[in-house]
């Protein structure tokens, strides 16, 4: 794909995201954000035996935060965690094909950030 695919791709989750929301009976929720820029990120996972079986967000900011966030919760949706706790920064990058600043990469990964705390908060409660 060309870099205007993918950067079209961006602002069309950005524009229409197919997973904001909230979700009223949540397993778990994290929220972070980004005080460079004020993008802000909340996540709420409602679990099925280990398996992510519905995912929303809520959150502000600049299009690639949001955009990302966005791919993120198609690309997890319906996983297990170990998929989520495997999902490198790398990986995920190649996922999003675009070309991003340090700046940017922040931006870019919030959103996974995020989702790997709600996991890992998750994990936590399973071991009580």
């Amino acid at each position: 794909m060309s870099l205007e695919i993918y950067q079209e791709m961006i602002l069309e989750h950005y524009n229409n995201p197919n997973n904001c929301g909230y979700i009223e009976n949540y397993d778990v929720a994290a929220k972070d954000s980004n005080p460079i820029c004020g993008d802000e990120i909340e996540i709420r996972i409602k679990f099925d035996k280990g398996v992510i079986n519905d995912i929303k967000f809520q959150g502000q900011g600049c299009a690639i935060s949001q955009s990302s966030v966005d791919i993120l919760i198609d690309l997890v949706r319906n996983n297990n965690v170990e998929f989520v706790k495997d999902l490198t920064t790398e990986n995920f990058i190649k996922i999003l094909g675009i070309e991003l600043s340090p700046l940017r990469l922040k931006c870019a990964l919030l959103g996974l950030k995020t989702l790997k705390t709600a996991v890992y908060v998750y994990l936590d409660t399973l071991k009580s």
